[in-house]
């Protein structure tokens, strides 16, 4: 990990004023200030949601996304092994599970950066089975990573540029008659300037994209995915690595998206940031599905807190009294004495 994305930035500054140092509670303090849903849609989602059994491979209302059997062994280990899962439209799903669980597995698998050794899956009805990344980006599910692909040698403003789609300026010889893009190009330089705004990058939209700090970077991200005017963003870790006072801004655009209509899917380690701002929760752990539901009941599943912290204990993941240092050192005693 780089320098720039284990600073913390000080109270008050912004994205790119990372000179003081701010306490890890100001991130569960962005989480609990997470708002409602504002959207019909999304609080229609919600309300569908919040009727439904939470178990695994339980049927969603309106589902965007449907995943059947996807299977990904390297060797002889079993990545990913999902029976059945289904993604609400309009909603916040967040996919999480300790480390080496396979989410990231999932994501490449669905997005067309991997390939399973079986399974199908469908994206508003239409089959993504076999499908390239771009093929799924122009279908209207678009990814960001989580470690960024911010292109270091080209300015913000170009990365922004290279996702915009159907630019006539792509075709060679279209290429040499400027009269059939530039209008084009006038637009979609428009458009990336509003979004950097959006994400308080506009003034770094000259900068070489190397120069950004490592949550710049990721806002970089995710606003290019915006570019493409997507149906359904998948977010991986979009919180891991970033300055605490930072984290606010991502959890508040992540609610935005949802709020203008997205369906959104992300993976997240920050259980506080889940439990505030997540319509609702898929829990993977070795390579599996082991639960899903709303995220407080999810947070007090026994199947969950065991494939976080082992067996015997009988605590609530998403509770923010785990922050008071006496309560992790009361967790981390019992640990060692098992």
């Amino acid at each position: 990990m780089s320098a720039d994305e284990t600073t913390h930035a000080a109270p008050g500054t912004g994205p790119g004023d990372e000179a003081g140092r701010a306490p890890a509670s100001v991130v569960d303090a962005a989480a609990a200030a997470a708002q409602e849903p504002s959207s019909a849609t999304a609080v229609e989602a919600r309300g569908e949601l919040a009727e439904i059994e939470p178990v695994v491979g339980v049927s969603k209302p309106d589902a965007i996304l449907v995943a059947d059997d996807v299977v990904r062994r390297f060797g002889g280990m079993t990545a990913c092994d999902v029976d059945h899962l289904e993604v609400q439209r309009g909603a916040i799903t967040a996919l999480i599970g300790p480390n080496g669980a396979g989410k990231t597995t999932f994501f490449n698998l669905l997005t067309g950066f991997d390939t399973p050794q079986s399974g199908t899956w469908s994206f508003e009805g239409r089959s993504l089975q076999g499908k390239s990344g771009a093929r799924v980006a122009k279908a209207g599910m678009v990814r960001t990573f989580q470690l960024t692909k911010a292109l270091s040698r080209l300015t913000v403003l170009q990365n922004m540029l290279l996702a915009a789609p159907d630019n006539p300026g792509e075709r060679f010889w279209l290429s040499w008659l400027p009269f059939t893009w530039r209008a084009h190009e006038m637009a979609a330089t428009e458009k990336a300037m509003e979004i950097l705004a959006r994400f308080k990058l506009a003034d770094k939209a000259p900068d070489y994209a190397g120069s950004l700090s490592g949550g710049q970077r990721k806002l970089l991200e995710m606003a290019r995915a915006l570019m493409t005017d997507p149906t359904m963003i998948m977010l991986d870790e979009p919180m891991a690595g970033v300055n605490p006072v930072l984290v606010q801004s991502l959890l508040g655009h992540v609610q935005a998206l949802r709020d203008e209509g997205m369906t959104v899917l992300f993976v997240e380690h920050d259980m506080h940031a889940v439990r505030h701002i997540s319509d609702w929760v898929v829990v993977m752990a070795e390579g599996r599905i082991v639960a899903e539901g709303p995220p407080a009941s999810v947070m007090r599943d026994q199947a969950v807190v065991d494939a976080y912290l082992g067996a015997h204990h009988d605590t609530d993941l998403g509770d923010d009294s785990l922050l008071d240092p006496e309560i992790l050192a009361r967790l981390e005693a019992e640990e060692e004495k098992r």
